[in-house]
């Protein structure tokens, strides 16, 4: 089955092979601070879904250099994505976020910055930054929108309508900037087909997707939910069957950055077939042979 992978797309466009570094920016989230809610989404772990990005603590050149050496036997004569990963990564005044990517982008072997935010975190002044900044090295913005159906925006708790979402992507566009867009694959109550028009609708807009397991981790409300049998989980063939299904209707113009994901293994308590990621990707690709 045909479709346009990350590393193809990025060995095309970059000449080389191109390792995304995550990186925590000490940064927080609408959804957690307040603004919105306290609690964050009903799957958001306390580390704001970045448990694989450096310390916060260091600088953002440091957790590079520190992403670098744990890749460094992956990835011979190539280049790097500074992945601004962890929490909301457009919520924080405009000098801190002006400082904080060119930190990133000065590294001489960063060629892009990734930055995951909220669709409802793209105030003007981000806006002008980011059309700033792509003008000197590509910028990828991802934003987590996870479902189209608005039920299940409620239960999760995302905090934003779907109208808000077409706003920034249209907004984003207009700058130059290139959208990735994740899914979260298995979220309560969602049908195959309800996660299939999810599918369509974010592919007529996005420039890439995130195609993302749901994951029950350990010190989050839908682990309450779970614990309550209130929630169920994908076993490994349903999660492979619908990717598959996901991957039928994507069109090669849409990048593929994502066929699952990974949880925290400390943390995870569903499904536990996730945790061995060379067996999901195995039955994944034989789905999609």
């Amino acid at each position: 089955m045909k479709y346009t992978s990350l590393n193809s797309y990025l060995k095309e466009r970059f000449g080389c092979k191109v390792y995304k570094l995550a990186i925590d920016g000490g940064f927080t989230c609408p959804n957690r601070d307040g603004t919105i809610d306290t609690r964050g989404c009903i799957f958001c772990s306390k580390g704001g879904s970045g448990e694989f990005a450096s310390s916060r603590e260091l600088s953002i050149t440091d957790q590079i250099e520190q992403g670098k050496r744990l890749v460094e036997k992956k990835i011979k004569d190539g280049k790097y994505i500074a992945y601004f990963q962890a929490f909301t990564n457009t919520y924080a005044p405009i000098d801190e976020l002006r400082d904080k990517y060119y930190q990133a982008l000065s590294h001489p072997d960063v060629v892009a910055i990734s930055i995951a935010t909220r669709p409802d975190c793209l105030g003007e002044e981000v806006l002008q930054l980011l059309d700033e900044i792509n003008k000197s090295k590509p910028v990828f913005v991802e934003l987590g929108l996870q479902t189209i159906h608005e039920k299940t925006a409620e239960y999760i708790r995302r905090g934003y309508p779907l109208s808000v979402y077409d706003k920034a992507v249209d907004s984003l566009h207009e700058i130059g900037i290139n959208v990735v867009t994740h899914l979260i694959i298995g979220l309560p109550n969602e049908t195959t087909e309800d996660i299939l028009e999810s599918v369509r609708y974010v592919c007529e807009k996005t420039d890439g997707i995130k195609l993302q397991l749901l994951h029950v981790l350990k010190g989050t409300d839908l682990e309450k939910d779970y614990n309550e049998c209130k929630v169920k989980t994908l076993d490994i063939d349903e999660y492979a069957e619908i990717i598959k299904q996901c991957v039928d209707i994507i069109p090669e113009n849409v990048v593929i950055h994502r066929l699952t994901g990974d949880g925290a293994k400390k943390d995870l308590i569903a499904p536990l077939w996730s945790a061995d990621k060379k067996k999901v990707l195995n039955t994944i690709n034989k789905k999609l042979m």
